[in-house]
């Protein structure tokens, strides 16, 4: 199994309903994309303050690399891309094996 990992630091000027409609489309890609099993998601909520500015994060279950090698270009994917990367000033997305 795969994790897909990312955080995220949205420009100021995206409101609260704007990022809503981001992680709601990420999270519909599960069920359209083969082998992206779950997708979860929210803000930073720590006292540690080791967030470096980012804000939101989301983890997401991929099978197998090769269900996340083919998700990465997939039709469904650069849909969403094209709606969340404009509202992001940052971005870090980092895939481990668990």
């Amino acid at each position: 199994m795969v994790r897909h990992y990312g955080v995220f630091k949205f420009y100021s000027h995206v409101t609260n309903a704007q990022i809503d409609e981001c992680f709601a489309a990420m999270k519909d890609m599960v069920g359209k994309i083969p082998g992206l099993q779950d997708m979860e998601h929210g803000p930073y909520q720590s006292d540690e303050g080791l967030n470096e500015d980012f804000t939101h994060g989301f983890l997401m279950t991929f099978d197998s690399p090769e269900s996340r090698d083919a998700y990465l270009p997939h039709p469904v994917h650069e849909t969403v891309k094209d709606l969340v990367v404009p509202r992001l000033e940052k971005v870090i997305v980092f895939d481990f094996v668990a």
